[in-house]
């Protein structure tokens, strides 16, 4: 094909920009051949003219079609070269927000700076499974590849992930180790996955730093290989290191840090146990502060060390280790800050001895301070004739002070490495591992040194590994296809590597310098250019002597050869290294012991290099090879490992880019992205594979797209390869363009660009066609539009001017009227006015006149009151005046009267009569006083006698206490110091005795107040009471008058959310069950590899065996609330004691939390059945039911109030008596001792009430503990005989061979091992339950403290509150007990009646057993020799029930359940077996035989058990036994005598009923056996849908011709599909669920849980296909949501035509509508948003975003959905509060509700086919 026809007009290129690197442009004239420019338009629209080297004929890059553009894999588009790759990239980077995409088997993975939600569980389990390339690029995509590969190929692979810094290959590696971890769990009970995830949080604290281009930094290489087992779960892994960038723990560069684990301790120096390390903040330390910044923006160092911690004690290191870990660490910090001060011009240096570093650095190792002090400063000389010590330089110590540090974190790092290595190392052999490789990708910096170095020789090692590979399998997919095989020209390196490692090469020429005693990097520089010079690899820098360039496959470095010497050889002194040796911390001296062997023994590459030690001893005698080992040889050792472990697996590559070096989220910098491109190989896998045939269709797929190029004839023929042949050589003249393989045409590139171009311009010219014809006819029908109306608008127009004249006219003699009319009313107007003017003159005049004349008058009449007002002024002022002088005269008067009368009264007051009149009462006082004197008097002698005899009492004790004290004195002298103690103690006691008479007159003070108080507080009381009795009176004539639609309205929202929480607590009782029937498959498979084990030849176990080993299982009949476990240890002990030791405990707790589940889901059932049969009464009778219902509540709540309220009046009475009583006595006697004795007499009271209620409980225990004894001894002799029986074996005397032998002897291992193991479980059960009693005990003190500190509260508090407060503790402690006991007394009486109900039963049946073992041998004689007489006999009056001997009930369930198929029964009555059992059940009941009914239902329950595990993937037999299980409970309930089901029997069917027992336990596991069955039954039928549902709902073509196949890259290769078409249909899918439907509905399956099936199986259909679907951008088109909603239609189709609308399938298909209607809808404007918006409610914003992103269109018409339109689909789903989660949970179960159905067909209609075998049961 001619340039001349691909560079026409309209053609868009690439041409070279210097900021964006490549730019569009648009071809506007087409080219010719010798043109020397090209005509183009830049994206901007200015003008470009490109110059064209006429000799080169060097064209711009085409640019492929939009169609193309934002493909999931670089290598399927048409077009491959650099620009083509950068767009893609860019596009699906930023408009998409996709940060992976496939370069044919590379994954290139770039930075998004920002967590994604693409890495949960749920994701995981989508790609788990799922080809390469079914799914969008994804790492898990990756490690599912090498998964897959690793299991079907059973070879090793490896997942290498390079990059440089900052592009997260440590991510992406941690990502595929979590779904390695997850898909490939642990089988046995060591979590090792957890142990592999758990080593990342320690290698990057430890190997991790802050750098200029990433905050974690991977600074060391790291290989780990996770070994896998026969069965591909992860038993163990095993990591190597490569090339630890020692440097930094001593020097970091400007805003960069040293590693993390630095930063964490310094972060967590404050916690207790580090406070001996001596550490303070990180920017004390010269180690850590050179970088600047010491902190990370969003990173807690203290918390991730928080991590690290528990990291490492997940991975076993002791604590010691730790902390000795942490003090190596601190030592280093502190190393960094020790003071070194020159001395003697600096030829010598010290280091003071006081330095707190250096003390603190020797104790944290545990060092010798003065020996470290000394080797820091000076180093030993050795010659041959003598040894001497000579002091180092500054320079040279800070050096040998950095070696030492760095030395010590080398030591360090290998020794966490090899502990990582030791906790992930299994000791069971590896099958196959898959190993991550995450290693430094090409650096090149400003200065590059010997780090720079030996990464990048190791990325020339593995570039020239991937080129070979990607070769490799371009070869073997044209081998593959038959496809003539041409060498293609790829890069090889080669050269360069000679260069390096070759003899001679540059590392050899290092090492030999290294030896070298004088050497320098200067002479290794000149000998470089010596020996290097003429290589086409190496070059010599024009302005430099001492560096070099070496051009490298991705970019030409120049190295500077300063200081590869040093860090080559990585010296450090011997003398250093002894101290350390010689420290008392036995792991610091492990560090550094045997460094030569440990050299020699480890695995080379395997940790950090080891670092060789300048010896003191003569260079002669050192002769140990691996001691003079330098750090290049042992890289290249390690390097040449690694690259054989990788040629011997299969390699997957992940290729990390960084878009920016700001570290922004989601910006993409092309510069910098080139750049990696070209350094980590992606560009050199795509020019190898343009090289080729780099585009590769499958014949239909290429039938599919272009068939609209065929010709019409060509379409007859039904070939299609011949078609497409014939296509290819009309359409491409070269046959080197295209090849024609066994599956694929293989094209050129360019060739798919050029087919589009075709296509497009058939659509084009057929477009315009289209266009032409319908133009024309739309212009057509516009011109007689047009015509038809001129033509109305001409006969209207004309109407309306003759309408017009005629108006013209009227309006004319109109206007002369109106003329006429208004100039009369005018004149009128006027004179009017001039009347109205005149009248109006005459009115104001007249006014005017009249008031001046009232004006006169009434100003005469004010002057006149004015008079008035004046004189009558004057005469009250003068009569004021007169009454003022009266007054004062008076006055004058008086007091002249006053002053006399006054004078007589002194006078009178004088005189002796008046003092006799006042002496009168004086002498009666002083006769009373002088009598109260006298009897004072007498008194005071009484009390003056009473006070000598206590003086004399007193003197004499005096005396004798003088004497005894003198004896005392000298018996024991020196004692004289225990009279003053006992003075003092007295002193004290009556200090204290008037403190204490104090306190109670303070205390009757108080008391008086606090009774006033209570009365007021009890006659408050009383009023409230009153007013609540009020209240209350109110409510009820309120609750009377309440309304009835209220009352409804409230009972069916009541029945609403008791319908929720019954789901949500069915739900969680369903997952119980699960849990239980999982742990119960498990015992059951143990308890076979037990019978296995303990039986090595076949041995059959008796009936009865078997029978009881099955009863443990479920409680007996008589099981009580109480007695459970007693009752239950009989029956384990039948089963054995081995089998009793191993589940014991787990049974009973199982038994006990299911019994108490099934009495939460009783009381459950019980209410919803209330619930329903009141809706069902309320829809028959709505009006009355309600009536009642209301009235029966409220006379249950007023019954209620009354009973709470006559309680609460009789605790309120014996309070207030109690009260009383205390207030009485308080009253008659005021002192405190009165007090006291009622308060001590009541509690008196209580404590023998107390006493009374523990005697009633002894009593209750004992009577409890005889029944259980009595029950215990009636089992006994059963429980003996069963033990015989069970010790007897059946092939004790047959001979052993060899083999069985060891056979036995291995099953006697793993019982051992088993024994051990339950041996550990039970440790560890006792272990808890002493903790648990700890917690009990520590309870208890709590409470105890509790209760002290409340009786110090009440001792602070007044008398009466204490006893007040007493007795209310009393009270409430008493009733609560009091209740308690009731309870208990109550299951103790129910026990009993039920134990002596079970005495009674027992009793009947041995008499009716004696008296049956006389009559049955004769009546079995005669029913042998009369057989078909009594049969015909009895069929007349068949009962309904079926008879069998015991020893035919194994016979019985292996015909009717072991050996039963579907379709033996398949013509009979539905769910015949279920009928048979129960009547042979109604038999045993009838007999009353509770033995025979326990063993029948034991052993059904089992067999079915058996068939179910048996038949674990059959769909049919597992439907077939979910029917008769839910048939044989609804017959155990339908006739069970209960009322409640017996509502629909007819009177034939009650005569069925059971009469002795009550199986409503047995119904109870029937019920949990029926949810087993039904999560066995969705988990089949899922099964067999799952893997049609992506192919039948999303790829399948149902509509034909609608989608077009677009150009597709690694999904088609050969290497990740597997063998075989899987494709399916949807008619497969409707064909699957038309079996499902019809083997459910034919064996008589309940329709409720049918419904719930499909429910079930439709929603994981929706979530499969949606969770599909937002992970694969191929089918997110127009067409597949076409498509989509035309299958949905099907499906919704089908739901409706087995009348299956009600289930709710439909329902659950929701949002798989949804997301067919968003792909179909227009995406452009804001109102198509919000339409987006309010349709899709059922898809999260998370899923609406993620399908608009992923939206693809397949033909270059439609339009790719702007980043615009999604960033406003966005803001409009702001307000939604959607669940973070992108994929829905495939896995999740509805809960199942198990409807009550009853038949109606009676026992006695069913007959026995003869096709059972059922001989044996007889008809009664």
């Amino acid at each position: 094909m001619s340039a001349a026809e691909l560079y026409t007009k309209y053609t868009r290129v690439w041409i070279p920009d210097p900021d964006e690197v490549w730019r569009s442009a648009e071809v506007i004239k087409d080219y010719k051949e010798g043109d020397k420019s090209l005509h183009l338009k830049l994206e901007d629209e200015t003008l470009y003219e490109y110059p064209i080297d006429l000799q080169g004929n060097e064209l711009p890059f085409l640019r492929n079609p939009d169609i193309l553009v934002g493909e999931n894999d670089l290598t399927a588009l048409s077009y491959l070269h650099e620009p083509a790759v950068l767009h893609n990239l860019k596009v699906r980077f930023i408009e998409s927000n996709h940060i992976y995409t496939y370069c044919g088997i590379v994954l290139v993975a770039i930075n998004p700076y920002e967590q994604l939600p693409i890495y949960g569980q749920d994701v995981i389990y989508a790609y788990s499974g799922q080809n390469m390339g079914d799914m969008d690029p994804h790492i898990f995509a990756v490690a599912e590849e090498a998964y897959k590969q690793m299991a079907r190929d059973e070879k090793n692979q490896s997942i290498i992930v390079s990059g440089e810094s900052g592009a997260g290959k440590t991510v992406s590696a941690k990502y595929a180790m979590r779904f390695f971890a997850t898909v490939g769990g642990s089988a046995s009970e060591t979590n090792i996955e957890t142990k592999v995830l758990a080593s990342s949080p320690i290698m990057e604290a430890i190997g991790n730093a802050k750098t200029t281009r990433n905050d974690n930094s991977s600074r060391f290489g790291k290989y780990i290989q996770i070994g896998f087992d026969k069965r591909y779960h992860i038993i163990g892994a095993n990591m190597r290191t490569y090339l630890l960038e020692k440097s930094r723990v001593v020097f970091q560069a400007e805003d960069e840090r040293n590693y993390h684990i630095f930063y964490q301790l310094c972060a967590s120096a404050s916690l207790p146990e580090f406070k001996d390390l001596g550490l303070t903040c990180a920017e004390d330390y010269f180690y850590t502060s050179q970088g600047g910044g010491t902190s990370i923006d969003g990173v807690d160092d203290a918390d991730d060390f928080e991590k690290t911690r528990h990291a490492f004690t997940l991975l076993g290191v002791k604590e010691s280790h730790q902390m000795t870990i942490f003090r190596i660490i601190a030592a280093i910090l502190h190393l960094g800050n020790l003071e070194i001060r020159a001395e003697r011009d600096g030829d010598a240096c010290s280091i003071l001895s006081e330095d707190d570093h250096l003390n603190s650095f020797c104790s944290l190792l545990g060092v010798e301070h003065s020996q470290m002090e000394h080797w820091l400063c000076h180093r030993k000389l050795v010659t041959t004739a003598e040894t001497y010590v000579k002091s180092m330089s500054m320079q040279q110590v800070v050096n040998a002070r950095n070696a030492l540090a760095k030395h010590i974190y080398a030591r360090l790092f290998s020794w966490i490495v090899q502990h990582i290595n030791k906790a992930l190392h299994t000791t069971i052999k590896q099958h196959s591992f898959i190993g991550v490789l995450d290693i430094y990708g090409f650096e090149t910096f400003e200065v590059n040194s010997f780090e720079q170095f030996c990464i990048n020789y190791a990325n020339e090692k593995l570039q020239q590994q991937f080129n070979l590979h990607v070769f490799k399998l371009e070869q073997e997919e044209y081998m593959k296809e038959g496809i003539p095989w041409t060498l293609i020209d790829f890069y090889d390196n080669q050269p360069c590597i000679d260069l390096i490692e070759a003899k001679l090469g540059i590392l050899d020429l290092l090492d030999e310098e290294c030896k070298v005693p004088k050497g320098t990097d200067q002479n290794w520089a000149q000998k470089l250019y010596d020996r290097h010079a003429h290589s086409q690899h190496f070059q010599k820098p024009r302005m430099s002597n001492t560096s070099f360039i070496v051009l490298h496959f991705a970019d030409k470095v120049e190295y500077q050869s300063e200081g590869f010497l040093e860090k080559n050889r990585d010296t450090v002194y011997e003398e250093q290294i002894n101290i350390l040796k010689a420290s008392k911390y036995q792991m610091v001296a492990d560090l550094f012991q045997d460094e030569k062997d440990a050299a020699s023994t480890t695995p080379v590459g395997k940790g950090t290099p080891k670092i060789s030690v300048r010896s003191a001893r003569p260079a002669i005698k050192a002769a140990n090879k691996e001691h003079k080992k330098t750090v290049g040889h042992q890289f290249r050792n390690s390097l040449h490992l690694l690259m054989e472990t990788l040629n011997a697996t299969t390699p997957h590559y992940v290729r990390c880019i960084k878009p920016n070096d700001e570290k922004l989220s989601f910006r993409f910098d092309s510069k910098r992205v080139v750049q990696q491109l070209r350094a980590c190989g992606v560009l050199e896998t795509i020019r190898i594979s343009a090289a080729g045939f780099p585009s590769r269709w499958s014949y239909h797929d290429f039938f599919s797209r272009y068939r609209v190029l065929m010709k019409k004839r060509d379409l007859c023929n039904n070939d299609k390869k011949q078609i497409c042949q014939t296509l290819l050589e009309d359409l491409i003249k070269d046959p080197d363009k295209f090849q024609f393989g066994r599956t694929k045409i293989f094209f050129r590139a360019g060739q798919v660009a050029y087919l589009e171009k075709l296509r497009a311009d058939k659509f084009r010219a057929a477009t315009i066609m289209i266009q032409k014809t319908v133009r024309g006819w739309l212009q057509w029908v516009r011109y007689k539009r047009l015509r038809q109306a001129a033509v109305v608008i001409q006969r209207y127009v004309r109407g309306h001017l003759a309408r017009r004249l005629a108006e013209h006219l009227r309006r004319t003699r109109a206007a002369i009227i109106f003329q006429k009319q208004y100039r009369m009313l005018r004149i009128l107007r006027a004179y009017q006015r001039v009347r109205s003017a005149t009248i109006t003159i005459q009115a104001f005049a007249r006014g005017m006149i009249v008031r001046r004349i009232y004006h006169k008058i009434l100003v005469e009449h004010k002057a006149i009151t004015l008079q008035k007002y004046t004189r009558g002024w004057l005469a009250r002022s003068r009569f004021r005046r007169v009454r003022a002088a009266t007054i004062v005269l008076q006055c004058c008067y008086r007091r002249m009267k006053a002053r006399q009368q006054l004078k007589a009264l002194k006078i009178e007051a004088r005189s002796a009569q008046h003092l006799k009149k006042l002496n009168v009462g004086m002498e009666n006082k002083v006769v009373q006083l002088q009598r109260k004197i006298d009897e004072q008097n007498k008194e005071y002698k009484l009390l003056n006698e009473q006070l000598s005899t206590l003086t004399s009492a007193h003197s004499s004790e005096v005396e004798k206490l003088k004497k005894e004290l003198l004896r005392y004195q000298q018996s024991h002298q020196g004692d004289g110091n225990q009279l003053v103690s006992l003075q003092e103690e007295m002193e004290h006691l009556r200090l204290e005795l008037e403190k204490a008479h104090g306190e109670r007159k303070v205390m009757e003070d108080s008391y008086i107040k606090e009774k006033d108080l209570l009365r007021k507080r009890i006659s408050d009381l009383e009023e409230k009471n009153a007013f609540l009795k009020q209240e209350k009176e109110e409510l009820n004539s309120r609750i009377l008058c309440q309304s009835e639609d209220e009352f409804a309205q409230n009972t069916v929202e009541e029945n609403i959310q008791m319908k929720k929480e019954l789901e949500e607590e069915r739900a969680r009782y369903q997952n119980l069950v699960k849990e239980y029937s999982r742990l119960e498959q498990r015992y059951d498979n143990l308890r076979d590899e037990i019978t296995i084990i303990k039986a090595p030849g076949h041995r059959r176990n008796p009936s009865n065996q078997s029978s009881l080993e099955s009863d443990s299982n479920y409680p007996s009949i008589s099981t009580s609330e109480i007695g459970d476990t007693e009752d239950v240890m009989p029956q384990v002990e039948e089963v054995g004691m081995q089998e009793a030791a191993m589940d014991m405990t787990l049974f009973l707790k199982l038994q006990k939390r299911v019994r108490e589940l099934e009495q939460e889901r009783k009381k459950l059932q019980t209410q919803l059945d209330k619930k329903e049969e009141e809706s069902k009464k309320s829809q028959v009778t709505e009006v009355k039911t309600e009536v009642t219902s209301e009235q029966e509540d409220f006379a249950y709540n007023s019954l209620k109030r009354q009973e709470l309220e006559s309680e609460n009046k009789k605790l309120k009475n014996e309070l207030n008596e109690l009260r009383k009583a205390i207030a009485d006595k308080a009253t008659h006697n005021n002192s405190s001792n009165d007090i006291q004795d009622s308060y001590n007499l009541l509690l008196n009271q209580l404590k023998l009430a107390n006493e009374e209620l523990e005697v009633r409980k002894e009593e209750v225990l004992i009577l409890r503990t005889q029944i259980m004894k009595a029950a215990q001894q009636k089992e006994m002799g059963k429980n003996m005989e069963s033990i015989a029986n069970d010790a007897r074996w059946t092939n004790s005397d047959k001979h052993i061979d060899q083999e069985d032998a060891i056979e036995a002897y291995q099953g006697m291992c793993k019982t051992n091992q088993l024994l051990e193991a339950q041996l550990q479980d039970q440790r560890r059960e006792h272990e808890e339950e002493v903790e648990a009693l700890k917690n009990q005990v520590d309870a208890m003190k709590e409470e105890m403290e509790k209760q002290q500190q409340t009786f110090l509260q009440t001792l602070q508090l007044s008398p009466e509150v204490q006893v007040e407060f007493g007795l209310q503790q009393e009270i409430t402690r008493l009733t609560n007990e009091n209740l308690d006991l009731k309870e208990l007394l109550e299951k103790l009486e129910k026990n009993e009646k039920k134990l002596k109900k079970e005495l009674k039963i027992y009793m009947k049946k041995v008499q009716d057993f004696q008296a049956f073992q006389n009559v049955v041998p004769a009546e079995r004689r005669q029913r042998e020799c009369h057989m078909q007489v009594a049969v015909q006999r009895k069929e007349k009056n068949f009962q309904g029930m079926l008879e069998y001997y015991k020893e035919d009930e194994p016979l019985l369930i292996q015909n009717l359940i072991t050996d039963l198929k579907p379709q033996a029964v398949s013509a009979t009555v539905p769910c015949l077996p279920a009928y048979i059992l129960y009547m042979c059940i109604r038999h045993a009941d009838y007999i009353n035989d509770d033995q025979k009914v326990h063993s029948l239902l034991t052993s059904t329950i089992n067999g079915i058990k058996k068939v179910l595990k048996k038949h674990s993937n059959d769909f049919e037999m597992t439907s077939f036994w979910l029917a008769n299980t839910r048939r044989l409970l609804h017959c155990l309930k339908q006739y069970s005598g209960d009322a409640g089901f017996m509502t629909q029997n007819t009177p034939k069917q009650n005569e069925h009923c059971l009469k002795n027992f009550d199986l409503t336990e047995y119904r109870q596991v029937l019920d949990h056996l029926s949810i087993q069955i039904y999560q066995q039954l969705i988990k089949i039928a899922e099964g067999i849908l799952h893997p049609m549902i992506v192919s039948a709902v999303l790829e399948n073509e149902s509509i034909q011709g609608l989608s077009g196949i677009k150009p597709m890259g690694y999904r088609n290769r050969s290497s990740s599909m597997a063998d075989g078409d899987s494709s399916y249909s949807l008619d497969e899918i409707i064909r699957q669920l038309n079996t499902f439907h019809t083997i459910m509905c034919d064996q008589g399956l309940d329709p409720e849980i049918v419904q719930q099936v499909f429910k079930q199986l439709f929603y994981m259909i929706n979530a499969v296909a949606l969770n599909n679907l937002l992970l694969r951008k191929d089918v997110c088109s127009w067409s597949t949501g076409m498509q989509l909603r035309f299958n949905i239609s099907q499906l919704e189709e089908w739901l409706r035509a087995k009348n299956l609308q009600e289930s709710g399938a439909a329902q659950t298909l929701e949002p798989l509508i949804q997301a067919a209607q968003l792909l179909q809808l227009k995406k452009k404007t804001s109102e198509d948003a919000e339409a987006i918006c309010s349709l899709c409610t059922s898809l999260t914003t998370q899923q609406i975003v993620k399908i608009l992103n992923l939206y693809t269109p397949v033909n270059e018409f439609e339009e790719r959905v702007t980043v615009a339109f999604i960033r406003d689909i966005q803001m409009h789903l702001q307000e939604r509060n959607d669940p973070p989660q992108l994929l829905l949970n495939f896995k999740h179960v509805f809960p199942v509700l198990f409807p009550f159905n009853p038949s109606s067909i009676t026992m006695d209609s069913i007959e026995l086919p003869a096709s059972l075998n059922l001989e044996f049961l007889n008809k009664v």
